[in-house]
């Protein structure tokens, strides 16, 4: 099996479509790190998996949910004790939209 090596160009460019700023070292780093993911990667892909039959839920388990039932809340005083700031017993948060 061939191995992979990314170039630190590759790195960077990866880094920048994650918004990422690396240092030199960590540029090393993740060039080794990152092409023994893609070498993991494609000695996957050899694998012969046609005959192994598609597998959603490997534990046996139907249905692992509770049934929906209405409970009593936390008191406001309760959900609004460890908050910065509120506005008319509401939790006040700065604005995501522009204004």
């Amino acid at each position: 099996m061939k191995k992979s090596r990314l170039s630190a160009e590759q790195v960077k460019h990866i880094a920048k479509l994650a918004n990422l700023s690396l240092t030199e070292k960590e540029i090393r780093l993740f060039q080794k790190q990152l092409s023994q993911v893609l070498d993991y990667i494609r000695l996957l892909q050899e694998l012969e998996t046609q005959t192994v039959p598609a597998t959603s839920q490997v534990t046996g388990l139907e249905n692992v949910f509770r049934s929906d039932e209405a409970k009593p809340s936390l008191p406001v005083e309760s959900a609004l004790k460890n908050t910065k700031k509120t506005h008319n017993q509401f939790f006040k948060v700065a604005s995501v939209w522009e204004t």
